[in-house]
């Protein structure tokens, strides 16, 4: 695994050791990138499930200001960290230990706003469209925010989502990217 582009390109990342966490492979990563990007002048990122971080590292190496990581895995947070420190600007990166779901609402709570959500759940626990409405209602997307969401080929994520628009779904094997987009409401 490594950093694909951007300021950081070129270097390595660590994967979570163990079997709990499935790093994105660095084909569907830059994929990802060359959708929602390739680069970015600014912003925040939020990324769920952060596992090795390094969708949201790559984010970061590609201009968005800052990245808010969350995973509930000590393991996970270990290397998260470790692969922070690859990138020498450890003051563009939040991370933080624990459940999404609290950790959601303490974010609303200190008006935190994002314009990219990164969830890419454990495969057997995916509840997607329940964590994109949860953001959504808690006031945490900006207008535009885009979610990028990978998931397994048994997710079946609807082409339809209230508030939201399908811009792309991608099948990389068994790896499916759905991308969406927070309407902007007109008025």
């Amino acid at each position: 695994m490594r950093i694909v582009a951007g300021d950081f390109g070129g270097r390595r990342l660590k994967a979570v050791p163990g079997m709990q966490t499935r790093p994105t492979t660095d084909k569907v990563k830059e994929a990802v990138f060359n959708i929602i990007g390739p680069y970015f002048d600014g912003g925040q990122s939020l990324d769920l499930f952060a596992g090795s971080g390094g969708l949201s590292i790559e984010a970061v190496s590609r201009g968005v200001a800052r990245a808010v990581l969350i995973d509930r895995q000590y393991q996970a947070i270990k290397t998260i960290k470790d692969n922070i420190a690859v990138t020498k600007a450890p003051e563009r990166f939040e991370v933080i230990k624990g459940d999404a779901e609290r950790i959601l609402g303490r974010l609303a709570a200190q008006d935190e706003h994002f314009d990219w959500v990164f969830l890419d759940p454990p495969y057997a626990k995916q509840q997607i469209v329940k964590d994109i409405q949860h953001c959504d209602a808690l006031g945490l997307l900006n207008p535009g925010c885009r979610i990028i969401c990978e998931t397994d080929t048994n997710a079946n994520l609807p082409a339809t989502l209230p508030g939201f628009e399908l811009i792309r779904q991608q099948d990389y094997g068994i790896t499916v990217i759905t991308i969406y987009q927070k309407v902007t409401e007109v008025g």
